[in-house]
Formats: structure tokens, C-alpha cells, sequence
């Protein structure tokens, strides 16, 4: 899953980037307003950390800027501030949840994840298709109850053919979510990615639509 996160503090970037990416996110970064608003509004994001107090443009201008443009990709919200009001506030421009500083990583973690589930339609933390599973908390995946090592990639693939599993994935979009602007990022990766999970998931698990993408197939 890919995760904008924004915060100007170097240390805390830092350790967002640290803490989501061991969770299994992909992770970009801004550190200003400007820039933030602009990524946030041009690429597709499974998840925004979005701190308030950042320079050259408030969080909560950003935030409301989005929403208005009909960017709907979950947000949440980071702040030093304390003061209820600015809770209000922030929940009222389009937040999804909100994290007052200091936090735990271990609950931001836990906050972003749920937040994805929830915008693709899945409340539980363990998703199960068929004979797969897959424990979103663990980042684990067992097929028939057997457990299966994935690779950090193809874990992330499987996890988001799950959540997404209403529907066929375009190539283009698995390749934006998947992969970090230093990687691969053409099909002929996603296609070798794809069949190295097809050999250790077994048969009939991730079905394809010639010309129209990738998919979990319902009764697996």
C-alpha cells in the first residue's frame, strides 16, 4: 500500500518512514506544504500522514484543498496541538482520524492500517478469501491454514489483490503502489512478481484479465 507521509520534523520523517515500511507500506515523503498539496493532489495514495504545522502551508488548508478537489484518500492526521478545538477542526476539513504528538509508533501503525482496511470495505484484520489468508497485523499469509514466506513485495501484492478483491487491478495501478520510485517499474516486473506468487500460492488463487489486470479469485 502506498503511503504519503508528511511531517517537517527530520527525526519523526524518519521514523514514520521506518516504522510504515516495516508494516508493509510503501512510503513517500514531503516536508512542506506546498509540496505535500501538490503530491497529494496528483498521485494515488492508499493512506496520507498529514501533519498540521508544516511551512509554507498549513496542514488543514491542505487538507481542505484536497477534499474540495474530490481527493478521497484517507488522512490522518498528525499535531503538537492539543486543544480540542483543533481536533473539531481537523475532523471537519475531511479527516479520517487524528494523532495528537507525542504517539506511539506501534499505534500509528495500527491506526494507518485500519484506516486502509476501512476505505477498501474491510473492517477485519485478517482477511480470508477462500483457502487464504491473510493477518494484516502478523503480515502473514497461510493457504489451507499452511503458512507461506513471501517476500516483502509479494506479500504487498497478495494484500492489496485482498482488499481489492471486488475487482480487477490494472497493471499501472499495481505498479504505483507497489513499487518505490527507485525500483522496476514496468510490466514485465509485475508479470515475473505475479507468477513468483502464483508458484508459492498454488493455482487458481490470482486470476488474470488479459488487457484489464489482476484479481483474487472469490471462491480460491
Amino acid at each position: 500500500m502506498r503511503v504519503l507521509a508528511v511531517e517537517d520534523d527530520p527525526r519523526i520523517r524518519r521514523d514514520l518512514v521506518t516504522a510504515l515500511s516495516a508494516a508493509g507500506f510503501r512510503v513517500e515523503t514531503a516536508s512542506d506544504g506546498e509540496e505535500a498539496w501538490f503530491l497529494g493532489d496528483t498521485e494515488e495514495y492508499d493512506l496520507v500522514v498529514l501533519d498540521l504545522g508544516l511551512p509554507s502551508m498549513d496542514g488543514l488548508a491542505i487538507l481542505k484543498r484536497w477534499r474540495a478537489n474530490g481527493r478521497d484518500m484517507p488522512v490522518l492526521v498528525l499535531t503538537a496541538r492539543g486543544a480540542w478545538v483543533e481536533r473539531v477542526e481537523g475532523i471537519d476539513a475531511g479527516a479520517d482520524d487524528y494523532l495528537p504528538k507525542p504517539f506511539h509508533m506501534e499505534e500509528l501503525v495500527a491506526r494507518s492500517r485500519g484506516l486502509v482496511r476501512r476505505a477498501a470495505g474491510r473492517g477485519a484484520a485478517i482477511l480470508v478469501a477462500g483457502s487464504l489468508t491473510i493477518d494484516g497485523n502478523r503480515m502473514t499469509v497461510a493457504v489451507r491454514g499452511v503458512p507461506v514466506a513471501l517476500s516483502s513485495l509479494e506479500y504487498r501484492l497478495i494484500a492489496y489483490l485482498a482488499l481489492h478483491r471486488a475487482r480487477v487491478v490494472p497493471p499501472t495501478e499495481l505498479l504505483e503502489h507497489l513499487y518505490g520510485d527507485d525500483d522496476a517499474r514496468e510490466a514485465n516486473a509485475l508479470e515475473a512478481l505475479v507468477a513468483r506468487l502464483r508458484r508459492k500460492l498454488g493455482p487458481g488463487l490470482v486470476g488474470t484479465r488479459r488487457g484489464f489486470g489482476y484479481y483474487l479469485e472469490a471462491d480460491a
